[in-house]
């Protein structure tokens, strides 16, 4: 069962943009991982995007680095995702869920053993921001032969030919940053992504995701004719950082829901 075409379809067949939200693993802790999961998916999430901590990220901006650091600081690790995301697929979560990490812990961890415990926690797909395509192989390899999309990233610096070298070996969907620089959330999105999604799709019918300072509505409106998908992270991690404990639910599924363009439930001021 391939989770994600069936995600991607199910949206294509409503016209529909799809929302893919992103989480620390461990942040605030791992059991407001578990609880935070539900709420976006309650707010109208179709993916769901999972970051393993880490201690040197290349991509990740002040906000995911204070998350990223405060679950590295409870121990959360690698090991500590795939448990995770079994837990939520044994509490009947059945959303796609995508692993965003470095590749240093994924080796370590060992190529073989990560993608037979990451298919027996129910992974569907995982982006690895600093492996270039180049070096691929042995984990796209790996992880095809246990249902695995290994999913690029594409910068607006990606010239032609490794777009079309990255979109050869994509699964899943890809993954295009929407500006040149590191994840953080901005009042407007740069003037060239559309250009530079139509330069990716030249090379791929798979669906497009476009991340990095996705905050907003109007954002999520603007890049509809352009993808199927819109990937917010520093955003969704600042609403969970200035909202109390036990208020994180129902303040995250709001906030999905502002995205996706529905009224946001009453309760909550």
């Amino acid at each position: 069962m391939d989770r994600l075409k069936q995600s991607f379809d199910s949206l294509a067949a409503r016209g529909a943009m799809g929302i893919i939200p992103y989480l620390t693993v461990g942040f605030p802790s791992v059991k407001d991982t578990l609880s935070l999961v539900p709420a976006l998916i309650d707010g109208g999430a179709d993916v769901i995007e999972l970051g393993v901590p880490f201690s040197d990220p290349l991509a990740d901006g002040p906000t995911i680095q204070r998350a990223s650091f405060h679950a590295l600081a409870q121990g959360v690790n690698l090991g500590t995702c795939l448990q995770v995301c079994k837990q939520l697929r044994d509490i009947g979560i059945t959303v796609p869920l995508v692993l965003m990490g470095y590749y240093n812990p994924i080796f370590s961890y060992g190529l073989e053993r990560f993608a037979m415990d990451a298919q027996d926690s129910g992974v569907d797909g995982i982006i690895v921001p600093d492996l270039p395509f180049e070096e691929a192989d042995p984990l796209q390899t790996t992880c095809r032969q246990h249902g695995i999309h290994l999913i690029p990233l594409l910068a607006p610096t990606s010239t032609d030919a490794r777009i079309a070298q990255s979109c050869e070996k994509a699964g899943g969907f890809v993954y295009c940053v929407s500006l040149t620089g590191v994840t953080g959330t901005r009042e407007e999105l740069p003037p060239g992504v559309p250009a530079f999604i139509e330069r990716v799709r030249k090379h791929t019918d798979l669906p497009i995701a476009i991340g990095f300072g996705i905050s907003q509505r109007h954002h999520v409106e603007s890049l509809t004719p352009l993808a199927q998908a819109a990937i917010v992270g520093s955003a969704l991690i600042e609403v969970i950082e200035k909202t109390n404990d036990g208020l994180r639910e129902e303040a995250v599924k709001d906030f999905i829901a502002g995205l996706k363009g529905m009224v946001p439930t009453q309760g909550r001021q």
